[in-house]
């Protein structure tokens, strides 16, 4: 069970660890603990993979069964149902493996405004229920509806960032065949002046093309190509529920997630000065920097989104960011949505005459490795290995998430355990390239020893 109900939502292998049966007791499950909340309804949506809308129904089927009505709203992205639990004030049910490959499948769960559930919010309970058998409701069972919001959070999206004034922009957009495909066209199709050059726009949850994640270099390698043969001002892609969006400039180079925190994060906080930005904690220190020296302020957390989200609850703050990708709004009832902070970044180039490149060159102040991992036997005998080895030039050791080492005359690196697999992860930023692969080359000899 703990190998399909993990920290921060459900997935496994379709037909070996995921069949309508178990979705079926987890939909009874999440309805009793909603219930017990004062909910009514449920809202479901699912990606284009083959299993999900036979899971969604399977999972709609254990909620009614427990007195609790069900919308469908269809095909949606992630950040699509999240808006459709805070446009209908309901929990919600987003059916996706994200941008885990095909014969995968999942549930990303939600409450009412599109408030987490995670391990210790929700999910745990849920885990045991199913496991022991959900009691069974002894009420009538809930009704069935379907409503299309997609146009809605079109509208919604644009509402929140002003497009009306920029400069015309040709913008290459990768779906990798998943969800970006269906939200893009609505969200960027209404723009006029964008136009849109589509890659792998065809719903297909085989993934023929390549992985629908953008987090991985190879997958950006045909938008990059798409780029430079179209001469498109900025390429954006998206994961295969399309609540991540990474950005390639007009020379088709990646730019930095944290690059692209920086500048949503100077956008929101012009918009309300002094507020809270949350980021976490192997994000680049150019976020915090830029945040205080805007007069606004920092808030570190760990990796997830259940943190970032309960951060952003907490503090209230304005805005959120992660080194993937992941981009949350308070104005999107704290939720992440990689097409909104895809809105800030054309805003930002559009009502401008620079390229991206010129653009993010204030932001990307930082070299960085980006996320390394290594397969260890023991995690915590290595994580020590290498504390030990830095112990004269550490200027300080923070445990927040594994191990985060300031190093003395700048620079520092984190090494977190997985929750899931034997891996160490390993993240890197110093001043210079040089500085950041002396520094990887050094570690790894100690990790992978």
């Amino acid at each position: 069970m703990n190998a399909v109900i993990k920290a921060y939502d459900v997935r496994g292998v379709v037909g070996e660890q995921i069949d309508a049966a178990f979705v079926t007791d987890v939909g009874a499950a999440f309805a009793r603990l909603m219930r017990e909340e004062g909910a009514t309804r449920v809202v479901i949506g699912h990606d284009m993979r083959e299993s999900s809308p036979e899971l969604s129904r399977a999972f709609a089927a254990g909620v009614q069964a427990q007195g609790l009505d069900v919308v469908h709203i269809g095909l949606a992205s992630t950040d699509q149902l999240y808006f459709a639990s805070g446009k209908l004030g309901c929990p919600g049910a987003m059916f996706t493996a994200s941008h885990n490959p095909a014969r995968y499948n999942g549930i990303k769960l939600c409450r009412a405004n599109a408030l987490p559930v995670g391990q210790d919010t929700g999910l745990a309970r849920i885990a045991a229920e199913v496991t022991t058998g959900v009691p069974a409701y002894e009420g009538a069972a809930g009704t069935e509806s379907a409503t299309d919001l997609l146009d809605d959070y079109a509208v919604f999206l644009r509402e929140l960032v002003n497009l009306d004034q920029i400069r015309p922009l040709k913008i290459a957009v990768d779906a990798g065949n998943g969800m970006g495909g269906h939200t893009v066209p609505a969200v960027l199709g209404a723009l006029g002046a964008a136009t849109i050059v589509p890659l792998y726009f065809e719903l297909d949850g085989s993934f023929p093309n390549h992985e629908a994640n953008p987090l991985d270099p190879k997958n950006l390698v045909d938008l990059q190509a798409l780029v430079r043969e179209s001469g498109a001002d900025i390429g954006l892609a998206f994961d295969g529920d399309a609540d991540r969006c990474f950005v390639v400039d007009e020379r088709g180079e990646p730019v930095s997630p944290s690059a692209i925190t920086a500048l949503v994060a100077e956008r929101e906080l012009g918009k309300e000065p002094g507020a809270t930005v949350i980021h976490n904690l192997i994000t680049s220190r150019a976020v915090p920097e830029l945040v205080e020296k805007l007069g606004g302020k920092p808030v570190r957390t760990r990796v997830g989104h259940s943190f970032i989200k309960q951060q952003m609850a907490a503090t209230g703050a304005v805005f959120g960011g992660e080194h993937s990708a992941h981009y949350y709004f308070r104005d999107f009832w704290g939720a992440d949505s990689g097409m909104l902070a895809a809105l800030h970044v054309l805003a930002a180039l559009g009502e401008g005459t620079q390229t991206v490149s010129e653009l993010m060159a204030a932001y990307d102040v930082y070299a960085a490795s980006g996320e390394i991992n290594s397969t260890v036997a023991d995690a915590a005998e290595r994580t020590e290995a290498v504390l030990a080895a830095f112990a004269d030039r550490t200027a300080s050791v923070d445990r927040l998430d594994g191990v985060t080492v300031d190093l003395i005359g700048g620079g520092w690196f984190n090494l977190r355990a997985s929750n899931t697999e034997p891996l160490l992860r390993l993240n890197v930023e110093a001043a210079t390239v040089d500085d950041v692969n002396g520094l990887v080359t050094e570690i790894l000899s100690i990790v992978r020893a």
